[in-house]
């Protein structure tokens, strides 16, 4: 099938503008749950759909921080916060992210030390270009800085309907990486630490993704088998879940029986020690045959 280019552009400035408006409410005090739904919902006031559940991870959490339903957290002063959003439109997937830093202000040398190696990472980048060289771009201008890159995080490709799949897009120089090809679209986030630079699972997942599609053997009742055709094979949040069936203890129900039929993946956090603190900024990349285009740049 041929790729649509007008429909990647314009799920990308859905994402920048999103990932823009969700910045903007990022401030002590403010609900994480509040902001990851007026992200999802500035997402669909543009016309695109969310490609994966609005996130926000703060301070050593790198990734996959996701509100559940009702989520008092809050965030305090001297926090660093991610916020990382993606858009579909008629599957066309875009991912970003950003990092705000509410204790070392916009100056903030941990964001600047990510911020400039996805900026160097994206000039090399092209047809035929090393991800090898890529990684070491990324590694060598966050270690400039005096922090370590997290080396177990990596950037990924995304195609239609998927937001993870070949390439692996190293934050380090992986000797085994491969290269860049014509036509495809790749997420590049390099995540900044002042600590080991390596993460684990830490806590409980608030994003799942099917394994598969849904098949009538598997013997969903009706509408958790139309939820799960609401996600269109994307991951989800329990608070989706929640908002389809109606009501949390039927979301519950519904996750219980996904994982006994083994239907379902669950994404929890990736923290490293507490307190380290890590920053992250991402844009989508489409290599074409004589260069790349960042997709995700906020429009002038």
């Amino acid at each position: 099938m041929k790729l649509d280019l007008d429909k990647l552009r314009r799920s990308g400035r859905i994402s920048a503008v999103a990932l823009d408006h969700g910045r903007r409410m990022i401030a002590p005090g403010a609900r994480l749950e509040d902001i990851q739904n007026a992200v999802e919902a500035k997402i669909r006031e543009l016309g695109g759909s969310p490609a994966f559940p609005a996130q926000m991870s703060r301070n050593h959490i790198a990734a996959h921080y996701c509100s559940p339903p009702g989520d008092p957290t809050t965030i305090q002063a001297g926090d660093i916060v991610k916020l990382d959003c993606g858009t579909h439109v008629d599957g066309y997937v875009t991912d970003n992210a950003t990092t705000v830093d509410l204790r070392d202000g916009e100056g903030s040398l941990l964001c600047s030390a990510s911020k400039m190696a996805l900026e160097n990472a994206i000039a090399v980048m092209g047809p035929g270009a090393s991800l090898t060289e890529v990684g070491r771009q990324v590694e060598t201008t966050i270690e400039s800085l005096g922090f370590k890159p997290v080396r177990n995080l990596c950037g990924h490709g995304v195609a239609r309907y998927t937001i993870h799949c070949a390439p692996s897009v190293p934050n380090y120089a992986d000797s085994k990486a491969g290269r860049l090809k014509a036509n495809m679209t790749i997420a590049c986030e390099p995540f900044a630490s002042d600590g080991k630079g390596m993460i684990d699972v830490e806590g409980k997942a608030e994003v799942f993704m099917l394994r598969r599609d849904v098949r009538q053997k598997d013997n969903l009742p009706g509408d958790l088998q139309r939820a799960m055709e609401s996600s269109e094979g994307l991951p989800f949040a329990r608070r989706d879940l929640t908002r389809w069936l109606g009501s949390l203890q039927k979301a519950e129900e519904g996750l219980k029986l996904l994982h006994r039929r083994d239907l379902i993946d669950e994404y929890p956090p990736l923290c490293e020690k507490g307190g380290v603190r890590i920053a992250q900024f991402e844009h989508t990349i489409f290599i074409h045959e004589n260069g790349a285009e960042v997709m995700t740049r906020l429009p002038e």
